[in-house]
């Protein structure tokens, strides 16, 4: 914990990371609001789902091409118009009397307008700290953003059903506001300018570091959106038993990336930190107690956030500067992608077993996979022990001038 008080002291840090936290807090959110809002209104979770999934349709889509915007018009202006639009979007669905077309239309706007805060604070780290606090510095901030898991649903749950829907997205908005103005108007947003990369969109995923971060991304959230379905369907909807276990989950992971941090990466650390997920997940099979489901994902969260870290870092360290922010952006595609699937899956594993045991074997059939890709494509993946994990430099030819 003394590395994470030097890290923390050092200047800009902290303000970053609290601004992106809060700025990202409407994530944990919106999807729980949108959903409670438009089943309310239209009595039917069937189209409460379709919703859900413009929204994230729109979010998978608009990642990689945001994220890359911001090295064109610099990133506050990007931010700040994408916000602003996610918010009225967000406004609309609250307070606008809309059908189910209606609703997914503007769930498909917020989406699509999501502000890129991921791209932009993991592009902004390599310039606030030295190479080797940077690996340190993923792993707090692949850690703290479990505080928004734990936190944001229960606030939105709070506030939608003991208030109003209408309020709880009129909650979102604000939230959205105040966190993204804190995070646009923080100096270290202002001085880190990406250069404008000159590739074409997507060309970065032809990097294999960057394709199997992607990739695996997918594997590990798709696992952890499994294992959602798997606890809500073992204590049925609504039970402070799931809450309660969820919030182990993500404590666990808290633990573990704060715990495992400091440890360098080689070419094995996702591997390793994937089989802890995978044992912890496997656990979950063997009964369905509480306290047993709770100790098997506490064991299972505290490969996540060092997985996460890793993720992050060996992108970061494989591509120029300017290509950064898109390379974060199409890995939160695939991520985003990866819950949709795990929670597809998993319900119809739930409604096809007859009970949550199908939901908690396809948390391990992704982990496994996760496990496996990472073996196999092991060589791909960079050596960070005795290297810099910052980003390649841009370079541009220099004219001269012949005498």
């Amino acid at each position: 914990m003394a590395g994470y008080r030097d890290l923390l002291r050092t200047p800009g840090v902290g303000r970053m990371i609290a601004a992106q936290l809060t700025a990202r807090f409407p994530s944990g959110m919106a999807s729980l609001a949108i959903l409670l809002h438009v089943e309310q209104q239209t009595g039917s979770y069937g189209s409460a789902g379709l919703v859900l999934a413009a929204t994230s349709v729109g979010q998978a889509v608009s990642g990689p091409v945001t994220s890359r915007w911001m090295g064109v018009w610099g990133m506050r202006r990007v931010l700040t118009l994408t916000a602003a639009v996610c918010t009225l979007a967000v406004l609309a669905l609250g307070l606008l009397p809309l059908n189910v077309a209606g609703y997914m239309a503007f769930g498909l706007i917020a989406g699509l307008s999501t502000p890129p805060i991921q791209s932009a604070v993991r592009t902004i780290y390599p310039k606030l700290v030295n190479s080797s606090q940077l690996t340190p510095l993923f792993s707090l901030d692949a850690s703290l953003q479990e505080i928004i898991w734990i936190l944001a649903p229960v606030a939105i749950t709070l506030v939608s059903t003991q208030i109003g829907t209408t309020e709880g997205l009129i909650l979102v908005a604000i939230v959205l506001v105040l966190g993204c103005g804190w995070f646009i108007l923080s100096p270290e947003v202002g001085r880190v300018r990406i250069p404008r990369s000159r590739r074409a969109l997507g060309r970065v995923l032809l990097k294999p570091p960057v394709a199997l971060a992607t990739a695996i991304g997918f594997l590990v959230i798709g696992a952890c959106s499994a294992v959602e379905v798997g606890v809500v369907a073992t204590f049925e909807h609504g039970s402070l038993q799931a809450g309660v276990v969820l919030g182990i989950f993500a404590c666990g992971s808290l633990v573990g990336g704060l715990s495992f941090g400091h440890i360098p990466i080689g070419p094995w650390a996702m591997a390793r930190r994937l089989i802890i997920v995978t044992v912890g997940l496997a656990l979950t099979m063997v009964m369905l107690n509480a306290y047993w489901l709770g100790g098997a994902l506490f064991l299972a969260g505290l490969g996540v956030a060092p997985a996460l870290a890793v993720l992050f870092a060996i992108t970061t360290a494989s591509v120029k500067f300017s290509e950064t922010a898109e390379a974060f952006g199409w890995a939160g595609t695939g991520q985003l992608i990866g819950a949709a699937a795990g929670s597809a899956i998993a319900g119809f594993l739930v409604d096809g077993t007859g009970g949550p045991q199908g939901a908690y074997l396809a948390a391990v059939l992704f982990a496994i996979v996760g496990v496996t890709v990472s073996v196999i494509f092991v060589r791909a993946l960079p050596d960070l022990r005795d290297r810099d994990p910052s980003p390649f430099p841009d370079t541009e030819p220099v004219a001269v001038t012949p005498s």
